[in-house]
């Protein structure tokens, strides 16, 4: 008698379930982190602008804001930016924020996020 190959169908549930619920926390997910790139987008093109060193902090959080409302970003504004100074005197602009998704049931994801201007 010849020995039966292949998945059970109870193996195959299984697996499927798996793979299913990998795909819907992918996609659940997805939103904050393409947000999240649309933010770094943005705060790399406020450091690389020329005359960054010149302006006011309420310039460089008009400037966040009007990015933002072309961006699609609603979870920080101009307001949640760290506008600093380094030891060389080249202005640092820093957004860090937390997002929490809810996955199933009780359970989340929290995903922190952090974008600077300054080299990594």
């Amino acid at each position: 008698m010849r020995k039966e190959r292949g998945m059970s169908f109870l193996g195959f549930v299984i697996l499927a379930a798996i793979g299913l619920s990998v795909v819907l926390t992918g996609i659940k997910i997805a939103p904050a982190y393409i947000e999240f790139f649309a933010v770094k987008n943005i705060i790399r093109k406020i450091g690389s602008e020329p005359g960054l060193a010149d302006m006011s902090k309420k310039e460089i959080m008009d400037e966040f804001n009007n990015g933002a409302n072309t961006g699609y970003v609603s979870v920080i504004t101009g307001n949640d930016l760290t506008i600093t100074k380094d030891e060389n005197g080249k202005v640092v602009v820093t957004a860090e924020y937390q997002v929490v998704k809810p996955l199933a049931f009780n359970l989340s994801a929290l995903m922190d996020f952090k974008a600077t201007t300054e080299k990594q």
